[in-house]
């Protein structure tokens, strides 16, 4: 009974740590999305290397900055040749193409309210011409992330509840399993809290054995993903990591803990002749 009941909390902590994993994953992606849109900013023609400098000096500085590329107008020119298969230096007689910085923002400040700021910000310095970006993709993209994030959010907490559900009653049954056994407890004298105490031990011992054997199988599953189908769910980061083990373990603990005492508690005040129709 003990072996199948630590079973059965494992399946649903199992569920709950997928849930977080599925969570954390849908995170990283959003946040893949968001830091992979640039942000062209183009420094007037005229600038000088002093002026580059003091834009890469302005930009390192910026807390929304994640990353950026300094490109010339050399490089530019030959992009644009590459890309368009002409040189307009052969009827212009000169590169009409400026410096420029592609930035790459924190998934925190891509949205519409953060860029207009930014951009103001940047086109007041004197040797900023103007920025540039796709103004579509970056209200589609907070459009389909606000709805993305309601919908996972809904669907985390039904599963959440079901999976408090399904363990709250395993531990009722293998309570039930022991009703007598309170019963004579209770006719020898033992107090309340001295029955319930090795029943509710017994309970948090079984959440914490069931939460060690999620763990194992969560770690087999995200090396499974990443080796087999080479797709890296979250980073490894201590943060991450956290997040799941958290969850996983404070769930098989708290659960099995409040499920056991009002378990035992029940079997504790039930007359004897009660235990008999259930």
């Amino acid at each position: 009974m003990y072996l199948t009941t630590t079973i059965s909390v494992a399946m649903v902590l199992f569920l709950i740590g997928l849930e977080s994993m599925i969570l954390l994953s849908a995170h990283h992606l959003i946040s893949d999305m968001r830091e992979n849109l640039a942000l062209t900013v183009i420094l007037d023609s005229n600038a000088d290397s002093a002026s580059v400098k003091r834009l890469q000096n302005v930009l390192e500085a910026m807390p929304s900055t994640a990353s950026y590329t300094f490109i010339s107008k050399q490089q530019a020119l030959e992009e644009h040749i590459a890309g368009l298969g002409e040189d307009p230096t052969k009827f212009l007689g000169y590169n009409p193409l400026s410096d420029s910085y592609e930035l790459h923002l924190q998934s925190a400040y891509t949205n519409q309210d953060s860029i207009a700021q930014l951009t103001e910000k940047l086109t007041e310095l004197p040797y900023v011409e103007q920025v540039l970006y796709q103004e579509d993709i970056v209200k589609v993209l907070d459009h389909n992330v606000n709805k993305v994030s309601i919908v996972l959010g809904i669907c985390a907490l039904i599963l959440l509840v079901i999976a408090w559900i399904l363990i709250i009653n395993t531990i009722r049954l293998h309570i039930y399993s022991k009703r007598f056994i309170i019963n004579t407890m209770r006719l020898v004298g033992a107090t309340p809290w001295v029955i319930r105490r090795p029943f509710v031990g017994r309970s948090v011992r079984m959440g914490l054995e069931a939460a060690l054997l999620t763990l194992l199988a969560l770690v087999g599953v995200y090396y499974y993903v990443a080796e087999s189908l080479h797709i890296t769910l979250f980073p490894l980061t201590k943060e991450n990591v956290g997040i799941i083990v958290l969850s996983v373990l404070l769930s098989g603990l708290i659960i099995t803990y409040f499920a056991s005492l009002v378990a035992t508690g029940r079997y504790v005040r039930m007359k004897v002749e009660k235990m008999y129709e259930i």
